[in-house]
Formats: C-alpha cells, structure tokens, sequence
C-alpha cells in the first residue's frame, strides 16, 4: 500500500528499500533499547506472557505454509510499562525457558503447558479463559442455558469478577486480605462444584471440558490469591498482543526469519511507547536523532518511560 501511495506521489520507493530500512533501524537502533527493556523485565516479579502464530515464508527446514509464533512479554499492572515481543520458529516450551531465563516470580498465562515448570516461577491461571467454557455452554444451550448447570458454573465465575471490580482500586496489601475474606470462600463453593457436577455431565461434552479445564487448572487459578498485585485474568497480555494480530491481518506474512525479528523489535518500542504514553512517531523520530550520538550507559534515558523523554513526545492527558 504504501509502495502505491508513493508512486502516485512520483516516488520509486520499492518495499524491499522500506522493509530493508525497517529491519536496518530495529537491528542498528531499536535492538538496544529492546534489551535493555528485557533486562529490567526480568527483575520485575510478575510478567504477563501469550503467544500467537506468523507465517515465516523463507525459514530453513520449515515449508512456507507452516506456523512460527510471536511470544509477548509484559510487566504487570504495577511495573513499568514493558511491552516486548519475540519471533520464534515454533511453539516449543524451550523458547520461553530461554527468553525468561532468570526470572523469578509470578507469570500470568492462558494456561498453556509451555509455561510450565519454569524453575522459581509461580503459574497464575486466567479466569477469563475459566469463564468462557461456562459462557460458550450456557450460549450453545440457547433458552435453556438460564437454568442449566452451566448456568450455575458461570455465577460462580462472575461472582469472582464482581469482587475484583470492587477491589480494584485498593492497594494490593488490602486487596490480598479482601481477596481471603471474600474471595476464597467463593472459590471452596466452586471446587466442591465442580466435583460434584462432574459425575453428572459425559467428559465430552461443552460443560464437560468446561469443568475439567478448571479442575486440570486449579491450582494457576487460585494463584492469584497470592499476592494482591496480581490479577485475575490475562487480559492485559491480550490487550497487548491484540496490535499485532490486527497488523498481521494486514501484512499476512514475513519473508524472513531476519524480517519477523525487526518486527519484533519494532512491535516492541511502538506498544512500550503507547503503554507510557508517548506518541509512537514523536518516539521514534526522537530516537533515531538522539541514539546514534549516545554512549553505550545512557540507554536508561532513551527508555519509555524515563523522566528525560521530551514533552512533544507525550500524549497530552485528557482533560
């Protein structure tokens, strides 16, 4: 599209210069201050992760219609806005492994079992996806659903949510005591549920993986009574990884391993800038000047988040 829009303008701007001039800015300048995002992300004590397919055109072994994924990386709702994004050719655990590699923590996933058993790591589950079995049920059910058995594993998850959004705005050390005093019982209400309606529905069936899917779970799910600072749900990785499944709708593929890296990248700076409130382009166009007379320790400055940003580069706040 934008190799069209040129042309019309009398310019000869192919999209092998502008991709080029991608991947040559994300590896030159974005790449450090993409690690040294990584570097702090992995202090943090709770990160948000999900994952999502890319096609890979041109990738050694592999045929051009097979999956590569995007992993994303993010700081939770108390840490500084980390947005980060990594191309991988597969959906192997080992990626994860090594990309969170000293980390030690809380790490909020969809449950999927490429997370597990990283050393020092706590799984913290999502009730959204908990929740959605019971929703999808109740719908497929269709006038029946009000008073069914799905019916009643739902309340139990709304009733979940219904405490958290009136917690939400307490500090975490009051949220955490809240959570035990309103929320636990809820969640012994629930196992009890679960068992018991489990030997009345076939395995097979939408309740059926509904339930076993909390049960297989249960212990991710609890997770979050832990600590106040962590959340229910995964949401806030799925709102992050959202813009780049948007985009792919757009551009379909990568041509390269090295292309689906600068992506990355550059996926990586842009949503860390929107997270902190800057202005992608005033961003950017900021550090491509400044950078290339920078020295190697002042990365911190050039940060997202940093005190030094320019003015002209922050979304003005609403009013």
């Amino acid at each position: 599209r934008q190799e069209q829009w040129w042309e019309k303008r009398g310019v000869n701007l192919s999209r092998q210069n502008m991709s080029n001039w991608i991947m040559q800015a994300a590896n030159v300048w974005l790449q450090p201050i993409y690690e040294r995002m990584k570097d702090l992300l992995l202090t943090e004590d709770i990160i948000h992760a999900d994952e999502t397919s890319l096609q890979v055109l041109k990738e050694d072994g592999k045929k051009a219609q097979s999956k590569s994924y995007m992993w994303l990386y993010r700081s939770g709702r108390y840490g500084p806005g980390i947005v980060l994004y990594e191309y991988q050719p597969s959906r192997a655990k080992e990626h994860p492994a090594e990309f969170l590699k000293g980390f030690k923590g809380y790490l909020a996933t969809d449950a999927y079992a490429g997370y597990k058993g990283l050393p020092d790591v706590v799984n913290v589950g999502c009730w959204s996806h908990a929740k959605r079995g019971f929703d999808d049920t109740v719908k497929a059910i269709g006038k029946r659903g009000k008073d069914s058995k799905a019916m009643e594993g739902l309340r139990f998850c709304r009733e979940l949510f219904a405490i958290e959004k009136k917690l939400k705005k307490l500090d975490p050390n009051k949220r955490y005591e809240e959570r035990l005093l309103y929320s636990k019982p809820v969640l012994e209400a629930f196992w009890a549920w679960l068992h018991e309606t489990k030997e009345l529905c076939p395995p097979k069936s939408h309740l059926g993986q509904a339930i076993q899917y909390c049960l297989n779970h249960w212990e991710a799910l609890n997770a979050f009574l832990l600590d106040g600072r962590l959340e229910i749900d995964n949401n806030r990785s799925e709102r992050s990884i959202k813009p780049f499944v948007i985009g792919r709708k757009n551009f379909l593929f990568c041509i390269t391993p090295r292309g689906a890296r600068a992506s990355a990248i550059t996926y990586s700076i842009i949503e860390s800038a929107k997270e902190n409130g800057l202005k992608p382009f005033d961003y950017l166009e900021y550090l491509f000047t400044e950078l290339p007379n920078a020295k190697a320790d002042e990365l911190d400055r050039f940060l997202p988040w940093s005190d030094e940003i320019p003015e002209h580069c922050r979304t003005p706040k609403k009013k």
